[in-house]
């Protein structure tokens, strides 16, 4: 058997993050198995569903690199395919049409609230050996119902739940298709799962009740249903439904706050699935070890700081370049000057190590390419006497010290003995002039990146 999975999201949204892990499990569980990953976009809901919704859906996609083997397909350009199942479903019995009203059924519901009972249709128009059913009200355009076994029960082996059953008393003869003739959204994905071959449909818990009128629809077409799992929902860290208020929720918020694509990807695999200790790893890792076993049938917590740190880890890992393509726009944005300043990677080298996000890196490299502006009180503070004298001897000396930050260093360290000064009586003032900051990576380091030419003109507006 060849495995095929699909990502079937709704475009009434963004994608959010329960959607790239459930995408993020759906795409590994192919790889690892070297069979096909869908994507399909479920969009029957019209008023809903927006272009914008799509491109964001297809963006998040990209942006993760979780590459789809086949689509994306559209369930509104399958119309012609549903309607086609529906008239075979009436001709065989397995689906029929109800006359009722919209008004008719919501007293329907009302008597049965009142009688305390669980609302279902209650068969008004569904046919039976021997009933006689009303007459077709002239004029009226019917929905279309699935004929519910009535007895019985649904029972599935969920991959992450174990075994499920519900009992067909449970479930009444669902609307397939609406008076318009517009299919139902429970109907489509039925349709789609059984053209598209699917063999494993990996989704979220939120879906359970609806496995089990999928599960009696495909063997009323006599296929043989899909292996389920259903996945808990991811929380916030203090236990409740994921929101907003826990972080970004958007899979392409990341991006704009600097997160790696790595990096969240790292984390929404070991949300809800682990691999013994192993907390960083590739893509290539994950999808040689991931398999369903090890999915976990608790509800996850979404842990921003937990993310960062890895994040971090991967700024850390990542090449200079490849830095300075995603830094730059950040630095752009809030208004950088490039010309006369230091290259780019080497100030991204020295300051990397720290940043658990673009854009803090690019925060921290702004004192690099923009005029310092130090406090007046603070470099007056700073600037003693005994520190000015010792500047002025370090500001001569840079004009013909090899300019390394060995050398930097060992030069430093001479001006300091002679005056007999501590590193903090220098350096402080020093960091003033030079980026208008008290805290700043090593000074050496950043006097070695602003260069020779740069460090005597701000020198010399002090000194």
């Amino acid at each position: 058997m060849t495995v095929r999975t699909r990502f079937a999201p709704s475009p009434t949204g963004f994608l959010h993050l329960g959607g790239a892990r459930t995408a993020l499990y759906s795409w590994a569980y192919a790889r690892h198995f070297g069979g096909q990953f869908i994507l399909r976009i479920e969009d029957t809901d019209v008023e809903r569903s927006t272009p914008e919704a799509v491109q964001a859906i297809i963006d998040g996609m990209q942006w993760l690199g979780l590459q789809h083997d086949e689509g994306p397909f559209y369930q509104m350009r399958h119309m012609d395919r549903y309607r086609e199942v529906i008239q075979q479903m009436l001709a065989e019995g397995s689906a029929y049409y109800c006359y009722c009203t919209a008004e008719e059924v919501e007293a329907m519901r009302e008597r049965q609230r009142l009688a305390g009972e669980k609302w279902r249709y209650d068969g008004t128009w569904r046919p039976e050996p021997g009933k006689t059913l009303p007459p077709i009200p002239e004029g009226r355009q019917p929905v279309v119902r699935f004929k519910n076994p009535l007895e019985g029960d649904v029972t599935w082996t969920d991959l992450v739940k174990g075994e499920i059953t519900i009992s067909n008393q449970e479930m009444d003869d669902l609307i397939i298709a609406r008076s318009d003739g517009t299919p139902t959204y429970n109907f489509c994905v039925v349709v789609d799962d059984w053209d598209m071959k699917i063999t494993h449909v990996i989704r979220g818990d939120d879906h359970v009740n609806n496995t089990p009128r999928q599960i009696n629809i495909l063997k009323a077409l006599g296929a043989t249903p899909p292996l389920y799992a259903h996945l808990p929902m991811i929380l916030g860290a203090d236990g409740e439904k994921l929101s907003k208020r826990h972080g970004a929720v958007s899979v392409m918020d990341y991006p704009e706050q600097g997160y790696l694509p790595e990096a969240v990807l790292n984390y929404l695999a070991r949300l809800g699935w682990s691999h013994g200790n192993d907390e960083i790893f590739s893509m290539e890792q994950f999808c040689q070890w991931f398999d369903l076993d090890h999915l976990s049938s608790s509800a996850a917590q979404f842990n921003m700081e937990k993310m960062a740190w890895l994040n971090n880890h991967y700024i850390r890992q990542s090449d200079d370049a490849r830095l300075e393509a995603l830094v730059r726009p950040f630095l752009e944005r809030d208004g950088a000057v490039f010309d006369g300043a230091p290259p780019l990677q080497p100030v991204l080298a020295l300051l990397k190590e720290r940043a658990n996000t673009l854009v803090e890196l690019a925060d921290a490299a702004m004192l690099f390419y923009r005029e310092p502006k130090p406090d007046a009180a603070a470099l007056a503070g700073h600037l003693t006497d005994t520190a000015k004298a010792a500047l002025a001897e370090y500001a001569q000396q840079c004009a013909s010290v090899e300019w390394s930050r060995e050398a930097l260093s060992g030069m430093m360290k001479g001006v300091l003995a002679n005056h007999k000064l501590k590193m903090p009586q220098i350096a402080m003032p020093l960091r003033l002039m030079l980026t208008g900051q008290l805290q700043t990576p090593s000074i050496d380091a950043v006097v070695h990146l602003f260069g020779r030419e740069t460090v005597a003109q701000r020198l010399a507006k002090y000194l």
